[in-house]
């Protein structure tokens, strides 16, 4: 049940980057570069006053750092640039549908083959999203947008499965976080910048609590998962927004929608309840 309540929470989190997200880009706020740069510095600040509260060491030079930090700083990047261009429900469903087919084709080339159980249960959550994210006239993706958005979901995939083996899931986030905000300052050099105080404030939300202690809980909670189920377990967050984004920004839930999160959390519930369902027959 802990276990359950973490994932449920992390989701949320992962939801209100996108809602975050779009409230400072869509808003006119703050530019998509700021934005990123903001994010990323606001969660390194409060990382590390975590980690210092708690008189943890920073494990800067461990090997999972290379791939953390490059994948953090490569999926920062493609997310807050690629809804400069792109309509929100579209990026949603390229980036956690780049996450999905990464996890299950490298478990696939690592030996854990997902169970046909699984695969019925991304399957119908995938089903779902497709109907709630298709793309009409006034949210057609634009190629640069996409291609944003796909490096953004490698580089998730890419840091979810690098946070498989960390021993001390908040030391690891925030060693990561330190790592990738050089890199991330980098690439975002020569970009237009304008901001507000509002604009800011939001990306600073975003960085501190939705990212940077979100990413921490993710961390603790992978070890406790395969890979098939972290990355069906995902597939719920662009619901999640939807329905964040209706309650937040006033947008419109329709039918289709409402039958797509049905689709997605029983997908969900389908594939990752296969042990509760085998222990209920022994």
């Amino acid at each position: 049940m802990k276990l359950i309540l973490l994932t449920t929470l992390t989701m949320f989190a992962f939801a209100s980057n996108s809602v975050l997200n779009r409230m400072a880009i869509d808003g006119g706020h703050i530019d998509p570069s700021s934005f990123a740069a903001f994010r990323i510095i606001a969660g390194v600040v409060a990382l590390v006053l975590l980690l210092a509260m708690r008189h943890e060491k920073l494990p800067l030079w461990e090997k999972p750092r290379i791939v953390g930090a490059l994948s953090l700083a490569a999926y920062m990047v493609g997310f807050s640039l690629a809804y400069a261009s792109l309509d929100a429900g579209i990026g949603a469903l390229i980036l956690f549908g780049v996450v999905q087919m990464t996890l299950f084709t490298y478990g696939g080339l690592r030996g854990t083959t997902p169970t046909k159980r699984e695969l019925v249960g991304a399957s119908i959550a995938f089903v779902g999203l497709l109907i709630a994210l298709w793309p009409n006239e006034d949210s057609a993706a634009t190629l640069s947008g996409t291609v944003l958005m796909v490096v953004a979901g490698l580089g998730w995939a890419a840091y979810t499965l690098a946070g498989q083996g960390a021993k001390s899931p908040l030391a690891s986030t925030a060693a990561n976080f330190v790592l990738a905000m050089p890199l991330l300052l980098l690439l975002l050099i020569g970009q237009t910048l304008s901001m507000s105080v509002t604009g800011i404030a939001l990306a600073v939300l975003a960085g501190a609590i939705t990212s940077g202690m979100g990413y921490a809980l993710w961390y603790s909670v992978l070890p406790k998962m395969n890979q098939s189920t972290a990355a069906i377990v995902q597939l719920s967050v662009p619901i999640i927004a939807i329905v964040a984004g209706a309650i937040l920004l006033g947008e419109v839930i329709s039918l289709s929608v409402i039958v797509a999160a049905g689709l997605v959390i029983g997908g969900i519930g389908f594939a990752v309840t296969k042990r509760s369902v085998q222990a209920g027959r022994t």
